[in-house]
């Protein structure tokens, strides 16, 4: 089946376990797994001045960020700079710098998860991303929850896996585009987590692939967040939902100016073993692997 737009869909609605919205939310998840959510209960606030800490992140001089980054643990928290990320697949590097910003680690997470870098240039920085990042995952939460019932699980089934997981806020900062010959701000590429929640960035510039090779622009809502499978999930469902490539572009090269964005990434612990939950295939891989390999291919080891 092919698709021109993605469906939108009302988290309440979702909540209230609504059989038709159900139904259209299986559709969608089985077709090419993107959709956006309303009434998210993400407020207003919060993601103004989410979005206003980390434009003042990104304005820093290049000396300050530079410090910030830790290739050695392959960007897992903090700064990574222009030039590093390459799209699986791709010889050109990604037209962006981020910083990863991921949960309050205490002793019940896996030993192999990062704690979170303080900017200290920025008084409020670490607080207002611990606020976004919480608010999120909880709404990642409910989201794997409707997940589990399509497939016919307790609506608590992802809860182990992710609760004291590996989750990742990536605060993100393309720049104006310059060359008109490349308008790539982001190559095609799909997600290696479970489920992306992407808060709504303030210009239009993303783009799904559909099954017939068109690209189909996702409208910039700063009031909706747009959701998407990962290729975890993709993988423990045995395709049943799809992983789709997406890409980030500027089309309007003449007039280009800054985007920002913040795509939240529900990833499980590294010690969760990724195998099929819909069939009896034994295959397996542990999160942590799988990672690992995807890092290694999209060159941030």
């Amino acid at each position: 089946m092919s698709f021109n737009s993605i469906p939108s869909f009302s988290m309440s609605r979702i909540e209230d376990r609504d059989h038709a919205t159900i139904e259209e939310l299986k559709l969608a998840l089985m077709t090419h797994g993107f959709f956006t959510i309303t009434d998210h209960g993400i407020s207003d606030d919060v993601l103004t001045s989410s979005y206003s800490v980390s434009k003042e992140f990104f304005a820093l001089p290049d000396d300050i960020k530079n410090s910030y980054a830790h290739p050695e643990k392959a960007g897992a928290r903090g700064y990574t700079p222009y030039g590093k990320e390459t799209a699986l697949g791709e010889t050109t590097a990604d037209l962006k710098e981020f910083w990863h910003h991921g949960p309050i680690v205490d002793e019940l997470f896996d030993s192999r998860i990062e704690k979170n870098i303080e900017v200290k240039e920025i008084k409020n920085f670490n607080s207002q991303f611990d606020i976004l990042f919480s608010q999120l995952n909880n709404l990642g939460l409910k989201v794997l929850s409707s997940i589990a019932l399509i497939l016919g699980k307790k609506d608590n089934f992802f809860n182990d896996w992710v609760i004291k997981g590996n989750s990742l806020l990536r605060l993100i900062h393309y720049p104006p585009v310059s060359d008109p010959s490349n308008i790539l701000r982001a190559r095609a590429h799909g997600d290696i987590n479970l489920v992306t929640l992407l808060v709504g960035a303030e210009k239009s510039g993303l783009e799904v692939k559909n099954p017939n090779g068109k690209w189909i622009p996702i409208a910039a809502k700063s009031k909706s967040i747009v959701c998407n499978i990962g290729d975890m999930m993709e993988l423990v469902t045995r395709s049943k939902l799809k992983s789709t490539s997406h890409r980030v572009v500027d089309h309007n090269v003449n007039a280009s100016t800054s985007r920002y964005s913040m795509p939240f990434f529900l990833h499980p612990s590294p010690d969760v073993m990724l195998r099929s939950i819909v069939d009896n295939s034994s295959e397996s891989v542990s999160a942590h692997d799988f990672l690992e390999e995807r890092l290694r291919a999209i060159k941030l080891y």
